[in-house]
Order: C-alpha cells, then sequence, then structure tokens
C-alpha cells in the first residue's frame, strides 16, 4: 500500500499569521473630478448633484438656486486597509469605485475623503489621481470595452491620521492563526517552535489550542518583535485533508495530493440526441381546387459512442491523473466520474462542490 505524501515544506510566517497584527477596513464616500464627460449623469444621479453642492459650499462657494449639468464628476466609494502598527503620517494604497452611472473614471482626480472604520472614527484621508487600466470607446453603432473603467486605486493616495492602538511590546503572550486550520499542522507549529525555544531558552514556551491556534508565551528579556522574528521563518510541514474541489460553473477540478482512489471499474459515455424539424410546403395539383399546405416532418438521430469500461486505481495522486486522462474525458466528464465514484464510496476524500 503506497504511503502518505510529503506535506510542504514552509516557513510559520507562511502559514499562520499574528493576531495582534491584523488589518482595519476603511470606507468612505468622495468625489472624482477632472472626467472627460463620463461623469455621472445627475438626473439619473441626485446624490452627485448634492455632495457637488455640499463641496462648493464648504469651499465658501454659494450654489443654491441654480442646476448643475456637470458630466466630469462622479461619486465614488473609497476603500482600503489599515494595516497594522502603522502610525500616523504614513500612506496606504485606496481602492475607488464608482458609485453612479459614470461610465470611465480615467483621467479623474479623487477630492479630499476622510474614511473611517467600523467604530465610525475617521483613521484616514484620502485624495489623489485615479490610476485606471480599463477602458472604454463608444460610437454611434459600437461600444468597445476592456477592463473595468469604472473602478481604479490611488496608489498612497490616503494618509493615516490616527493610529490603532496595538502595541506588540505590551503582549505577553502571542497568538498565532492558521491560514488553512489543521489539528495536524497546529500541532508541528507547536512541535518546532518549543524545540527552539528549549534549546535557545531553555523552555517549551507554545501550546497547540485548537486546529487554527497555537499560543506562544514570550519569554523574558528579549522583545516581543525580536522573538517572533525568530521563530516565524522556522520550517514547518504543512498538512491539510485529503479534499476534491469542484466547480461546476467553470469546470474546473482541483484534486488534493492525498487523494486516494479505491479500485473501481468505470464506462462513461455520452448519449447525444439531435432533433431537427424539417417542414416541407405540399402544392396541390394544377388546375385543382386544393389550397397550399405545410407538411411537418421530424427527423430524429441518437447517438451514443463506444463508450469502454476503464479500471481505475488511486494509490497516488499521479496514478489518479493518469488514469482519468486515459479516460480521454473533458472536465464535465470528469466532474461526473468523481461524483459518481464518490457516491460508491470509493473516493477516500471530501467532494467539495461550489
Amino acid at each position: 500500500m503506497a504511503g502518505r505524501g510529503i506535506g510542504a515544506m514552509s516557513r510559520i510566517k507562511d502559514i499562520a499569521q499574528l493576531q495582534a497584527s491584523r488589518d482595519n477596513q476603511l470606507v468612505g464616500y468622495g468625489l472624482v473630478i477632472g472626467l472627460k464627460g463620463t461623469g455621472d449623469s445627475l438626473r439619473n444621479s441626485p446624490f452627485t448633484e448634492q455632495s457637488i453642492r455640499a463641496m462648493l459650499e464648504n469651499l465658501g462657494i454659494a450654489s443654491e438656486g441654480g442646476t448643475a449639468r456637470a458630466k466630469n464628476v462622479a461619486a465614488v466609494i473609497v476603500t482600503a486597509n489599515l494595516p497594522p502598527f502603522v502610525q500616523s503620517g504614513a500612506r496606504i494604497d485606496v481602492t475607488v469605485s464608482s458609485l453612479g452611472d459614470a461610465t470611465s473614471l480615467a483621467g479623474g482626480t479623487l477630492v479630499m475623503t476622510p474614511l473611517r472604520a467600523a467604530d465610525g472614527e475617521i483613521y484616514a484621508v484620502s485624495q489623489g489621481p485615479v490610476i485606471v487600466s480599463g477602458f472604454s470607446a463608444e460610437g454611434q453603432a459600437e461600444t468597445l470595452t476592456q477592463g473595468v473603467p469604472t473602478a481604479g486605486r490611488v496608489p498612497n493616495g490616503a494618509i493615516i491620521e490616527r493610529s490603532v492602538d496595538a502595541q506588540l511590546s505590551d503582549i505577553a503572550s502571542l497568538t498565532l492563526q492558521l491560514r488553512n486550520p489543521d489539528f495536524s499542522t497546529a500541532v508541528r507549529i507547536a512541535d518546532a517552535i518549543n524545540a527552539y525555544t528549549a534549546q535557545h531558552f531553555g523552555k517549551r514556551l507554545a501550546n497547540e489550542k485548537d486546529a487554527r491556534t497555537v499560543v506562544i508565551h514570550r519569554p523574558s528579556g528579549i522583545s516581543a518583535a525580536r522573538f517572533y522574528a525568530e521563530i516565524e521563518n522556522l520550517i514547518v510541514e504543512s498538512d491539510a485533508p485529503a479534499r476534491v474541489v469542484v466547480d461546476e460553473r467553470t469546470g474546473t477540478v482541483v484534486i488534493g495530493q492525498d487523494v486516494r482512489i479505491s479500485r473501481v471499474a468505470i464506462s462513461h459515455g455520452a448519449l447525444t440526441v439531435r432533433i431537427t424539424e424539417m417542414p416541407q410546403v405540399v402544392q396541390p395539383l394544377p388546375f385543382s381546387d386544393g389550397e397550399t399546405a405545410v407538411e411537418p416532418f421530424t427527423a430524429i438521430q441518437a447517438d451514443q459512442p463506444d463508450a469502454r469500461v476503464a479500471v481505475l486505481d488511486g494509490p497516488d495522486l499521479q496514478t489518479l491523473v493518469q488514469g482519468l486522462n486515459r479516460l480521454g474525458v473533458k472536465p464535465d466528464g470528469i466532474i461526473a466520474i468523481l461524483q459518481g465514484i464518490k457516491s460508491a464510496g470509493a473516493l477516500q476524500a471530501e467532494l467539495v462542490l461550489q
């Protein structure tokens, strides 16, 4: 019987992250100006006109009583991720997405937009030129669009105004969160850290809490940042459950390296039925009182290719893939075969349908 495959050798920093170093999401509402007639139509996007009036009033320009017809302004939603341990004055990238019916944000400039977190406080302010990768060209009879011209980015477009309270130096114990939860991987991480700390600090400081969490006690006499820098590069063999992921919409099949299939016999063939309607016009005989009529005529053709019975045995991933390739079926056929093998109880893995 074939043995278990060797897992990927990875650094701790690649398969787990420090819980204290989580990101925070920011969002804001703003205006992009300077568009070349590709902005919001103010009739369909009344909130854009209200925002223009409010912005002008804040700048000391009275706009009451007039009707704005500008097509060079677009209302947008600005989103960003606030990295951990970032301090006031640092810059981060922001993403700009159209909120109204603007056709393109190319060439526009984002006007000063405050970004708020879930607590409602302002943590950053964004402003700057919008970089758009997509474009749209329109004529009288045809329109060509490539990419998404109604969304873009402002590199280094937001300045941090206040930092999130997170002092790594005050943490007595570090908590690692595995990106892919697995009990075996969590135990191996704890064992690797304990082997290192027992040699360098004389203590076993790590303890696996569950399939996702490993708790590490920080030793005295060393900062938390330096201690984590020493252990994050330790090599660990990561593990994962045997799993087959099937996406029927795109025909994608992903098979994990530990997937095994018991010896089964498979016959896969597709039955094709073609129905063709060919109505015929029947003309009456000359000098008769008959009428022209349409006579229905249907041709039905059934085609079933020869399907051979193949033996499929998957003691390892390579043999399994070779066996599926020998069947000569398309991705949708492979999906049907895998579902049938699972129903037969021969698939020694979890089948995930997306």
